[in-house]
């Protein structure tokens, strides 16, 4: 039985969440699945991920081929890097031990980029909130500055119409 790593649709319209399942090639998108893996929000900045990236490495292993979707995701929380360490430990390339250590090097390094991406996600919004309350702080000042400009002249011709109207008495 040929068994695919893919995403199963959930959700509503307009906001799509995914499972990664393993699953029977011959199976529907949205039906009967082996394993459920984990989950998938691309609705979020960054989008969310939940991997069980030991039973992602236990399919793969057994033969599983994951779809272009899900071989992304699989490589984004290391899923692919492990298979491929297991492999080479199998293989007596180097211990499980040094094997452990590469990935968990490479698992605090891809911490720290997604860390620096929410930064700078952050500060951009907290840049274009502080640009728009300027913007608008110079709207407003505009604005009371036209509203006093038009005051003062209107004063002037509503004496001057008393005036005329107490000369026609």
């Amino acid at each position: 039985m040929p068994v695919k790593i893919r995403l199963q649709r959930h959700g509503k319209k307009g906001k799509p969440y995914y499972w990664i399942v393993a699953a029977d090639a011959r199976s529907k998108r949205d039906g009967r699945y082996l394993d459920k893996l984990g989950a998938y929000n691309p609705n979020t900045n960054p989008a969310t991920i939940e991997l069980d990236v030991d039973g992602a490495v236990k399919w793969l292993q057994n033969g599983a081929q994951p779809t272009d979707t899900a071989r992304a995701i699989l490589s984004y929380k290391g899923a692919m890097l492990k298979n491929h360490l297991a492999i080479g430990v199998k293989k007596g390339a180097f211990t499980e031990e040094e094997a452990e250590k590469k990935f968990q090097a490479w698992l605090d390094d891809k911490a720290a980029k997604i860390d620096a991406k929410k930064d700078g996600l952050a500060k951009a919004d907290a840049d274009a909130k502080a640009k728009a309350l300027a913007a608008e702080k110079a709207v407003n000042e505009a604005r009371i500055a036209v509203e006093e400009v038009v005051e003062e002249p209107t004063e002037e011709p509503t004496v001057a119409k008393a005036e005329a109207s107490n000369e026609e008495e």
